[in-house]
């Protein structure tokens, strides 16, 4: 299930287009966790195109965030697309849960399991569209079997696990280098970037060819949602 505007399940969010303009996804894992509800809504007041939702289990990466019982809770509460990223292994045991939950796009890691097609397969099988994340380290050509079954590539920008981590600027030639490689096939796919995107990078990041910066400290830090948001997206 390739992207095309709007990137939505029925219901689920508000029409926007793609691939016109960046997309902003606020990183819930920066968001003030005794008030996850009011966040979600005041991200989304501010012009939010989409929430970073991102499930760690504590094994696969050095932190443990929540599951599909939140992601369940905060559905209701919002129209943004849902973009769940799983930092979790085995992967195959969250998938339809996470679904059910409310999830517009699952985002599994290559590095997460040996399993990879099938999850990725199962994602589209679920009716969400489906992303691969790869770590800093992770060279781009583990991606190249399965271009063919995702919707979103994501990069990641920090070695996962914690919020607050400064941008790894050697990330830009992967993502340059993703661009080049998307832009030779034809179907759409997204680059994201997660992981240290700030006000003084968003740009250089936008030019080397992402559709999607995930942040968090930076929008969630600030006492002006909406101003930073503009911010980035600009």
């Amino acid at each position: 299930m390739a992207f095309s505007p709007p990137f939505l399940k029925s219901g689920s969010a508000t029409p926007k287009t793609l691939l016109m303009s960046v997309q902003i996804a606020p990183s819930l894992l920066a968001a003030d966790f005794a008030r996850l509800g009011e966040e979600v809504q005041a991200v989304e007041a501010a012009s939010a195109d989409w929430l970073h939702l991102d499930v760690m289990d504590g094994h696969f990466v050095p932190n443990l965030t929540f599951g599909a019982d939140v992601v369940a809770a905060l559905r209701p509460l919002s129209r943004l697309v849902f973009d769940v990223h799983l930092m979790v292994s085995p992967v195959a045991l969250h998938l339809e849960a996470i679904a059910q939950a409310g999830a517009d796009s699952i985002t599994i890691h290559v590095e997460a399991g040996p399993s990879v097609r099938s999850d990725l397969a199962q994602i589209s099988a679920l009716g969400c569209h489906a992303g691969l994340a790869l770590n800093p380290e992770t060279p781009l050509d583990l991606a190249e079997p399965f271009w063919e079954q995702i919707d979103l590539l994501l990069l990641m920008g920090v070695t996962p696990g914690f919020g607050g981590q400064p941008f790894i600027t050697s990330v830009l030639d992967k993502l340059r280098a993703a661009r080049r490689r998307v832009a030779a096939m034809e179907r759409s796919i997204l680059i994201e970037i997660d992981g240290g995107v700030s006000r003084q990078n968003a740009a250089a990041i936008r030019a080397a060819g992402a559709d999607v910066l995930v942040a968090g400290s930076a929008i969630f830090s600030q006492p002006d949602y909406s101003a930073s948001i503009k911010a980035l997206r600009r």
